[in-house]
């Protein structure tokens, strides 16, 4: 379902996405970032993007124990 503030980024011609530092996740930290990002698809809640460039991915642990993704 599309939103009011559903639009698409157009970026320059000359736009080129920038290569970052990978950082290296465990096996558990990996499966935990897909569970989470197949859940938030799921829910519909992200979308898909055309867009070559990426973000970082960030696991704050809070207060009970459980993670948080940022």
């Amino acid at each position: 379902m599309r939103k009011v503030w559903d639009h698409t980024i157009k970026t320059k011609e000359e736009f080129v996405p920038r290569k970052r530092k990978i950082y290296l996740l465990l096996r558990e930290k990996r499966e935990e970032v897909h569970k989470f990002i197949q859940e938030q698809l799921r829910k519909r809640y992200i979308r898909l993007l055309k867009s070559f460039q990426k973000a970082l991915v960030f696991f704050i642990e809070k207060k009970d124990g459980k993670k948080r993704i940022v």
